[in-house]
Parts: structure tokens; sequence; C-alpha cells
């Protein structure tokens, strides 16, 4: 197995992947605080139920 660090992988997009996975766990965080939706996460092996607080809506004011 590779231990070289993933930001000095020849792959640019692996290198980037991990800013990816970054943004796209942010998005999720930020939809389920609009639906009012649980987030489910796995921190070593242990699941977890996140649930976010729902964002008011300002656009109906």
């Amino acid at each position: 197995m590779n231990k070289q660090p993933i930001e000095q992988a020849r792959d640019r997009d692996l290198r980037l992947s991990q800013v990816a996975l970054q943004r796209a766990a942010h998005r999720a965080h930020d939809l389920a605080k609009t639906t009012g939706t649980t987030i489910v996460v796995s921190h070593d092996g242990v699941i977890e139920h996140l649930n976010p607080e729902p964002r008011e809506d300002t656009t109906q004011k």
C-alpha cells in the first residue's frame, strides 16, 4: 500500500478528491438543514445520526 499523502499523488483527480468530498459533505449538511433530514455518518466504525437544526426559509417572507 502506498503511504504517500494523497495531496502528492500523480493523478490530479486523486489529489483533488479530498477537497471534492469535503465540498460534497458541506453541501449535504446544508441540504439536510434545509429539508430537516437526518444525516448518517460513521466515525471509526460507529454510526451516528445527526439531526441538523432546520434553517428558516427567508424566501417566503
